[in-house]
């Protein structure tokens, strides 16, 4: 059985908590909106901020609202690129993950951790996840038809309030598939 969803290509990214957001860009800052995200409340933030890893740095857009912990959303050939050795989570997993520093315009912060390569997920509500015959953190496939055809393997479904059909992947897997935003994209049970 295939349902069909659309793709969202991930760029590099940092959601902020509030206690970080505060040293890098002033006492009581807020983020000014930028865009709408798809899944419901997420949204990118006129905001950016620099992360320094042994090798470079990178310019990050930050994406709203705040989270509990600061946590920074990287592709592989960001890491290669910054020196930094970040395993494949799901989004909030940090323990055990590397830091780095991260310089606004008021001040900067040096992490201990929360620097990962998100895993690929496909955001589905609970009526769409019914539909679909999938349930909260079952592992799928994804096929991406076209040009570059392939399918990406250990896909984690995260289903229920708070989400919209969408599949997730960072910019180095859209690149590979020649994937776009908005492309439709199909589960695979």
């Amino acid at each position: 059985m295939a349902y069909q969803v659309p793709a969202g290509i991930s760029n590099k990214h940092i959601h902020l908590s509030r206690k970080d957001m505060d040293v890098l860009f002033g006492e009581g800052s807020e983020l000014t909106k930028k865009g709408d995200l798809k899944q419901p409340g997420q949204f990118a933030a006129e905001e950016q901020v620099v992360i320094e890893g042994p090798k470079g740095s990178a310019k990050l857009r930050v994406l709203g609202p705040f989270r509990k912990e600061t946590q920074v959303e990287l592709a592989m050939t960001d890491c290669r690129t910054l020196g930094v050795s970040a395993p494949i989570r799901q989004s909030g997993d940090l323990e055990g993950t590397p830091g780095i520093k991260i310089t606004g315009p008021c001040g900067s912060v040096e992490i201990d951790h929360g620097v990962i390569v998100a895993l690929r997920h496909v955001h589905l509500s609970a009526d769409q996840a019914k539909e679909a015959g999938v349930v909260d953190q079952q592992v799928v496939s994804v096929r991406v038809g076209g040009e570059r055809g392939l399918v990406f393997e250990n896909v984690v479904c995260r289903c229920g309030d708070g989400h919209t059909a969408e599949f997730h992947v960072d910019t180095d897997e859209g690149n590979a598939a020649k994937l776009g935003n908005g492309d439709m994209v199909e589960i695979i049970l």
